[in-house]
């Protein structure tokens, strides 16, 4: 099963949901602020697409922690995401072992098509 995660109050949460609504594609939502990740969870997900696209350097979260003027490691980068999972960048769509970050229909499209779908457009 597909799964979004993200925060309910979020603009780019609200459009996803929405156009998976508008294919009848089946998810369940993820919201890291009730129910937060693991840490095992986030770290297979740096593993899989890294702290560079995983973490949102735009949002109000990371400018009010003062992050960009300060030079973290990795670790502590990742300390700080796990504490503060609303600085995911969003969304993040997961299925299986697939993860797609960030809000792009095409993206969509071809992430939500399935095996099949993606073998027949060949």
């Amino acid at each position: 099963m597909l799964h979004i995660v993200g925060i309910k109050n979020c603009n780019k949460i609200r459009d996803t949901k929405k156009w998976m609504d508008e294919r009848d594609v089946e998810y369940e939502f993820i919201d890291v602020k009730k129910d937060p990740l693991t840490r095992d969870e986030l770290k297979e997900l740096e593993f899989k697409v890294g702290l560079d696209v995983l973490i949102n350097r735009r949002g109000r979260k990371w400018r009010d922690l003062g992050l960009a003027d300060k030079d973290l490691s990795d670790d502590e980068l990742f300390e700080q995401l796990l504490e503060n999972q609303v600085m995911i960048k969003r969304p993040v769509l997961l299925e299986e072992e697939s993860v797609l970050v960030g809000y792009d229909e095409e993206s969509f499209e071809a992430f939500t098509a399935g095996p099949e779908e993606n073998d027949a457009k060949k």
